[in-house]
């Protein structure tokens, strides 16, 4: 019993890897650091991650994903590689078969990238699943039945919004809009108005502390510090919840209205099932505060967080991984 089934969430944001009957045994960020006179990697995932935005000049930390897809092969590859060998997934008797994730509207060409990569890190078998049926599966809902499901997958690069039933996706959308765009939302917007240059972990950190989508909701202030752009010194100022309410509803909106034209192409007996169910929101970017509220209050239909908004990619793969027959014919 030397194979092993590994399943990977390939995050723009963070990779997470689930090995069957171990669980979820990594989730690093999406990150590796490299020498850019050598080429080689110097460090990956969290260690390459504290490193973002504060190299020497000659060291460059690299987010090889873009927008769910892989935008620097060789990076990915050498990413993967690291983090299978990290969790032992590939040892010297076995090559595993892997699971891998991918948002729902990539081109035949994307698709066959992230594949190649997976086989190039000796995997036996690579099988490629639509992430938000994957996510649906992770956080628990029964989407065998002939009933309609609706499930909004929020990563770092892309949102995949999608109706499932009968085990497929009946319709979906995957948008370049999520947690990483509405980082650069709050950099944008800071710089616009104070012309204060922050970073994106800054960006980040100010999302997650005080962050909102629904105006109103949350009435918090945090100390911003970054360079000015006028002086060029270090700077600091006060921002508060509204106005980063203010500066992520414009992607807030996209996908909204991207879930609504999802919703009015779905036939009718599958849109009476939704407003039964309701709709279930995956991946980080549905940990901002209000977003559930808001997507109610203008969808008109009940919306829910996972218990596990984060993994629920990662966990679907583990059920898929234990139902490998059924996806194994879908090889692509």
């Amino acid at each position: 019993m030397f194979n092993k089934d590994i399943g990977i969430d390939l995050g723009t944001a963070n990779v997470l890897i689930y090995i069957k009957g171990q669980g979820i045994v990594l989730n690093e960020p999406s990150v590796v650091a490299i020498d850019s006179d050598t080429k080689k990697p110097l460090a990956v995932g969290m260690e390459a991650r504290d490193m973002l935005g504060r190299t020497p000049g000659k060291v460059k930390a690299i987010k090889p994903m873009k927008d769910g897809v892989i935008a620097d092969f060789e990076t990915t590859e050498v990413m993967l590689n690291y983090f299978i060998k990290k969790v032992n997934g590939r040892s010297f008797f076995s090559r595993p078969r892997i699971l891998i994730c991918c948002p729902s509207n990539i081109t035949q060409v994307e698709k066959n990238a992230i594949k190649e990569a997976a086989e190039r890190t000796g995997a036996k078998k690579v099988f490629l699943e639509e992430e938000p049926k994957v996510a649906a599966i992770g956080a628990g809902m029964d989407i065998s039945k002939p009933s309609g499901n609706m499930v909004i997958d929020i990563g770092g690069g892309t949102t995949d919004i999608a109706i499932l039933s009968l085990g497929g996706i009946v319709n979906s959308a995957s948008i370049r809009i999520a947690g990483n765009a509405f980082d650069n939302d709050i950099v944008k917007y800071i710089k616009d108005k104070y012309k204060l240059l922050v970073g994106e972990r800054t960006a980040e950190d100010i999302k997650i502390t005080i962050g909102t989508v629904f105006p109103g909701s949350r009435n918090e202030k945090m100390e911003v510090r970054g360079r000015d752009l006028v002086t060029g010194l270090p700077h600091s100022i006060t921002i508060n919840s509204d106005e980063v309410e203010e500066a992520l509803r414009e992607s807030i909106y996209t996908i909204i209205h991207a879930a609504k034209g999802i919703l009015e192409q779905t036939p009718p007996e599958l849109s009476a099932d939704i407003i039964d169910k309701g709709i279930v929101l995956t991946g980080g970017g549905s940990m901002v505060d209000g977003f559930s509220q808001l997507l109610s209050q203008e969808l008109k239909v009940p919306v829910f967080i996972a218990e596990s908004p984060l993994t629920c990619v990662a966990e679907g793969t583990g059920v898929l991984l234990d139902n490998i027959h059924l996806i194994d014919g879908s090889r692509i």
